[in-house]
């Protein structure tokens, strides 16, 4: 069946609005804290360190796609001047000592200069500073627990709610933070190795039995953000994500005087409450 200019011209403005509306949809989940569909970059930063993350893989992405191009150009010339037909009779060159030069100096420069915003990129992550929060995640098979030493040593149990979207991130009980204030996050695990990440904020640590590491994080903005643990730990390695709430001071206040009685009432039942609602 053919079709004339104006159907053609209506069905590829038809694609062209659709493609435009699955890219914003796309930056809107992105915005939220979560993968978006077809996602070819990172999640967008939502802390210091996630925007120093960024900056550097994009800017690591330019160099590395220019080096890419510099070779592929080089193989070319090297395909179409040097090759047989073009050259009958083969060179006896042995080696040329300015390109030899060139060739040790120009990478060693290169990667210094990647070295540099790299390490401090590392320090920047490492060196954590004051804490106004501490929280202490640990990673059981298959959930994770969460404690505020600081605020009333509450704890709680946080599951994959199958009632709850999005789809395998959303969870019953949410960890929750103030905005603008420094994080400290203890993990260590109870069982085997788990790894406590949200891409949003630009934090990956491992949470080990019998270990106690720590990262920090300072979220900008409010909302829901979403990680995974990203160790594999067993058959429901996939269904233990990680959701976070950032809410204002005064948000953050009144959900921790509510905690306090709701996890304090039933202390280390919250896990079994869950379970038994899921079956």
């Amino acid at each position: 069946m053919k079709m004339s200019k104006g159907q053609m011209g209506a069905r590829l403005l038809g694609l062209a609005v659709a493609g435009v509306a699955l890219t914003a949809n796309g930056v809107a989940s992105a915005e939220l804290g979560q993968p978006a569909p077809w996602e070819y970059k990172l999640q967008g930063a939502a802390s210091p360190v996630m925007e120093q993350i960024t900056k550097f893989h994009d800017g690591l992405l330019i160099v590395i796609s220019l080096i890419t191009l510099f070779v592929l150009g080089l193989l070319v010339t090297v395909v179409v001047k040097f090759n047989a037909k073009a050259n009958p009779v083969p060179t006896r060159t042995t080696h040329n000592t300015l390109i030899e030069v060139a060739w040790t100096l120009i990478p060693v420069m290169i990667l210094v200069g990647i070295a540099i915003p790299s390490f401090r990129l590392l320090f920047q992550e490492l060196d954590i500073p004051k804490a106004d929060l501490t929280i202490k995640a640990t990673g059981k098979q298959w959930y994770w627990s969460y404690a505020y030493p600081d605020n009333g040593k509450f704890e709680f149990d946080s599951l994959m709610a199958q009632d709850k979207q999005p789809r395998l991130l959303g969870v019953d009980n949410e960890m929750v933070v103030p905005v603008n204030k420094v994080v400290r996050v203890q993990t260590t695990g109870a069982d085997v190795i788990h790894s406590f990440a949200v891409p949003a904020f630009g934090i990956k640590i491992d949470a080990v039995p019998g270990r106690l590491n720590e990262t920090w994080f300072t979220a900008t903005k409010t909302g829901m953000f979403y990680g995974q643990c990203s160790e594999l730990c067993g058959k429901d390695h996939a269904f233990m994500p990680i959701a976070v709430r950032v809410v204002s001071d005064q948000e953050f206040a009144a959900w921790v005087e509510a905690a306090k009685k709701k996890f304090a009432s039933a202390p280390g039942s919250t896990f079994a409450s869950a379970a038994g609602a899921a079956q």
